[in-house]
């Protein structure tokens, strides 16, 4: 029973270890950010937000997990992937796990968010230049966005409590609502 909440989505959050995957998800829930440990199997949190309920599913990304992230696809209604966009060295690896997904029987047709997390960094790469590396041209099969943000500040992530909300938001109300066609 959903209450006052009309609709309820199913959000999965993944990305490489220490992407800030924790941190994205701590700081949409509106919750303290100052001490983070790396995410053992998952974390689940209920974002109440204009009448629905998202439903975030954060899955530990160190490579000893990443096999069991297709055991959690399953009616996946939105795919946020988070990258860290200093962490120059792991683009390949980062890229190859989001191409396998996006592969997934489970995910089709299925939009994707991707945040370019950590830009409040120096060498961060900018999200323009990681949907290039990435290929997110070439996905024609779904809808998908990409977001520079900094998880730790709240910038680019910040769910506003007035007016239009944030990437999130506006991305599980586009797709609740029918608005996002593949």
């Amino acid at each position: 029973d959903l209450g006052r909440f009309g609709r309820e989505l199913r959000i999965v959050l993944l990305g490489l270890d220490n992407a800030g995957k924790t941190t994205l998800l701590k700081r949409l829930a509106s919750e303290e950010v100052t001490t983070i440990t790396p995410t053992q199997g998952f974390n689940i949190k209920s974002v109440h937000s204009h009448g629905f309920k998202l439903n975030v599913w954060d899955i530990g990304g160190q490579r000893s997990v990443r096999p069991y992230w297709r055991k959690y696809l399953g009616s996946t209604d939105l795919l946020i992937y988070v990258i860290d966009s200093a962490d120059q060295k792991r683009f390949e690896e980062t890229g190859q796990e989001l191409a396998e997904l996006t592969e997934d029987e489970s995910l089709t047709g299925v939009p994707l968010l991707v945040f370019a997390n950590k830009q409040d960094l120096v060498t961060a790469a900018p999200a323009a230049e990681i949907a290039e590396g990435l290929s997110l041209h070439t996905y024609r099969d779904r809808e998908w966005q990409i977001q520079a943000c900094s998880a730790l500040s709240g910038e680019g992530v910040q769910v506003e409590r007035q007016g239009s909300g944030g990437a999130l938001e506006a991305w599980a109300l586009l797709k609740a609502s029918g608005s996002l066609q593949c």
